[in-house]
């Protein structure tokens, strides 16, 4: 017989159970050393894998104090469960103090009893959504982007709510002095303006009187067809001026109470160019020259004075060609009295498509027709 291996026991190396195996090929097989080395493979493995389980949870520690942004895992009553470096430092408070609090006793004061109107954890939570809910809220004497990511069971339930906080208080107070440069550029754009349309007025009143009816209408048209409120400044900026260029025209051709030679009237069609040299060195966010420029193209090509088409039109343009159209011709003018408002809604209704953006015509007849605009002038 051959002489008995010794059981292999828990404290073995591995080294001991190379040489048991090594052994067992020499000495033939046994199903009690067999039987062993089974239940030791099974140990290294656990053990194995044990360290596997510490070292993740080391590494996942290690990452989440690493976040630069406060970061706090919650139960779904607003318990803080974990939280990082990043908030005890933004909240003034030790790990031991931060446990088990709520939230928003941390985040918005003890004095809130419950959380906050417009919290994004309670937004979820009552919405059940398996989404990132992104909210920004005021806390800690700043301005911060909160984001709330639900960890759902195998039920779809919430168990845990990871929330992180990034500081934008910078960027909100920059965005707010972006916003009042701007409104300030706006207010000395419109002052600017002011001081164009007077000058105008003083010079033709027939045109100053067009040009404030024709910014109107293409804003109530602007607005009508869901343009942003920039694009609807934009276009109310142009109409006041859109006729700007006929400053270079000598006054007894605007007032001239009878036809214009053709002669005449080519002078008159420059000021479309005239406007646009005046205005395209104006810093402004609107594209307030080429709106002038555009303002007499057609859909179809026939237009000046560049003969652009379609899209070529910026569609601010085409919004004020129909309003222009509709004043001119509903209004009195020293050459000839008033068409009327019905003709002027039959040239763009028979145009539609053609010299009229379609969808700007059909706008600007439903304006009329079903919401009883009325021609009138605005003030800047």
């Amino acid at each position: 017989m051959s002489k008995p291996l010794r059981v292999l026991m828990v404290e073995d190396s591995e080294d001991d159970v190379l040489l048991t195996i090594h052994a067992l090929k020499k000495g033939g097989y046994d199903p009690v050393y067999e039987r062993e080395l089974i239940e030791a493979d099974s140990r290294t493995k656990r053990r194995q894998a044990e360290k596997d389980v510490i070292q993740a949870r080391e590494d996942w520690e290690n990452i989440f104090q690493a976040i630069g942004h406060p970061t706090v895992i919650l139960d779904p009553h607003h318990g803080i469960i974990a939280a990082n470096k990043a908030v005890l430092d933004a909240a003034g408070v030790t790990r031991k103090e931060l446990l088990g609090k709520k939230c928003y006793e941390i985040f918005h004061g003890k004095d809130y009893a419950s959380p906050p109107e417009g919290c994004p954890m309670e937004s979820l939570l009552a919405s059940g959504q398996a989404e990132t809910v992104n909210k920004e809220m005021e806390a800690l004497g700043g301005v911060f982007l909160v984001s709330c990511t639900p960890i759902r069971n195998k039920l779809g339930q919430v168990e845990k709510i990871i929330h992180i906080t990034t500081d934008i208080t910078d960027r909100k107070q920059a965005e707010g002095k972006l916003k009042q440069t701007l409104d300030s550029l706006k207010m000395a754009i419109g002052a600017t303006v002011q001081v164009l349309v007077s000058a105008v007025e003083t010079r033709d009143p027939y045109t100053a009187g067009h040009q404030n009816r024709s910014a109107d209408l293409a804003r109530a048209m602007a607005t009508e067809m869901g343009l942003s409120q920039e694009r609807i400044d934009g276009i109310r900026m142009a109409g006041s001026i859109h006729d700007i260029g006929k400053l270079s025209v000598p006054a007894e051709i605007l007032s001239k109470p009878t036809k214009l030679t053709e002669l005449e009237f080519a002078i008159i069609k420059e000021h479309s160019n005239k406007g646009f040299e005046m205005l395209k060195d104006v810093e402004s966010s609107w594209p307030l020259a080429e709106i002038v420029y555009q303002h007499h193209e057609r859909m179809d090509g026939s237009g000046y004075p560049r003969k652009l088409k379609g899209e070529e039109i910026l569609m601010e343009a085409r919004i004020l060609a129909v309003a222009d159209v509709v004043e001119s011709m509903a209004s009195h003018r020293p050459y000839r009295p008033a068409l009327g408002l019905n003709a002027a809604m039959a040239e763009i209704d028979n145009n539609k498509g053609t010299l009229y953006d379609a969808d700007v015509v059909d706008v600007c007849l439903k304006l009329f027709r079903e919401k009883g605009y009325k021609l009138k002038g605005t003030r800047f």
